[in-house]
């Protein structure tokens, strides 16, 4: 009986389903909506009800049988404590699967983008997390909660940043800033007067454009507008603390790799944030950080991680370029139609 592995990346909008066999070979894919408890109505019922669909359907349309699923890797969002991980592990049981791993989806950026299937990744997207695994095979989650554990980076941070320098600019003696034209101009007023009742509507009711502010830092920030580049070096160091933590309280030699993973980290325009998180990286953990950036999608550690457990060793290059080709030409297919 022919053996499959299955990998899969669950965010709080869309989880993508893959199908390799155990040799690193694709042979389907599926993109769905959430199955995160955290955005279903049902919660964990909910994760349950819809994986269980795709994957009786995914099994149906190729011809084959849950038994012979060797390994599942679930990377998904919602997985930031140890009730939640064991509550998915079950919703992952009654599916049945018996061999799997379940972690939080900052997990999958390592195996997706590390030399040899160990370190730190830094999710730095809307969001942001941390996660590391050692040489042992033990791991870590740092973050992920919110701004109470450090969550002080991501783009939704950096937009709230950017109001609150023009609002401090205005009213409390805050430094002048390029950002201030931008962001008034982004809600709607051009007298300062009106500037709160803005905020308080626009945030309330989400109608401001997080991520035009969020370009908006960048681009001020290589203009040398010091406001902006406060807010990345602020952001930099909350980085660094958070995967900093995973290193020091994680084993590993003297030289780690950390993988920076999301939308923020990969297509941020200023040098400067990487340059200040490595070097406070560094400070803090007092060892020498490899900054890998994540160049492959997410979903490719989820595969290459399931395949590891299958095989019983982390798949050599040539093999993971074969599963990260085939992610990213799915990947391309679907995005290209949607």
């Amino acid at each position: 009986m022919k053996e499959y592995i299955i990998g899969v990346d669950g965010g709080n909008t869309k989880t993508d389903y893959f199908l390799f066999d155990t040799t690193g070979n694709f042979i389907d894919f599926y993109r769905g909506g959430t199955c995160s408890h955290e955005g279903l109505h049902d919660s964990f019922t909910g994760s349950y009800r819809v994986m269980n669909e795709v994957f009786t359907t995914l099994f149906k349309k190729n011809n084959i049988i849950i038994k012979q699923i060797k390994t599942a890797v679930f990377g998904l969002a919602g997985v930031d404590t140890p009730f939640q991980k064991s509550k998915l592990e079950e919703v992952v049981q009654m599916i049945g699967f018996t061999n799997y791993k379940v972690v939080n989806d900052s997990f999958l950026g390592i195996k997706a983008g590390s030399t040899h299937g160990y370190g730190v990744c830094s999710i730095n997207g809307t969001g942001t997390s941390s996660g590391g695994i050692d040489l042992e095979g033990k791991d870590l989650q740092v973050g992920g909660i919110g701004a109470i554990v450090g969550d002080e980076a991501g783009g939704s941070w950096i937009a709230r940043q950017a109001v609150r320098a023009v609002y401090d600019a205005a009213y409390r003696f805050g430094q002048e800033t390029l950002l201030t034209e931008i962001v008034m101009n982004e809600l709607g007023v051009n007298d300062k007067y009106y500037l709160m009742e803005a905020i308080s509507s626009c945030l309330t009711q989400r109608k401001i454009n997080l991520t035009a502010l969020t370009i908006a830092v960048f681009e001020c920030a290589n203009k040398s507008d010091a406001v902006a580049v406060q807010i990345l070096k602020n952001m930099a160091d909350n980085l660094a603390r958070s995967a900093g933590g995973c290193v020091v309280n994680l084993n590993f030699s003297e030289e780690v790799d950390i993988v920076l993973a999301g939308s923020v980290w990969v297509k941020g325009s200023c040098p400067l944030l990487v340059e200040e998180f490595s070097k406070k990286i560094s400070e803090y953990t007092k060892k020498k950080c490899k900054i890998i950036t994540l160049n492959v999608p997410p979903a490719t550690g989820a595969i290459v991680w399931a395949l590891e457990l299958a095989n019983g060793s982390f798949p050599n290059y040539e093999t993971r370029k074969l599963i990260s080709d085939n992610v990213e030409k799915e990947l391309g297919r679907i995005e290209h139609h949607e």
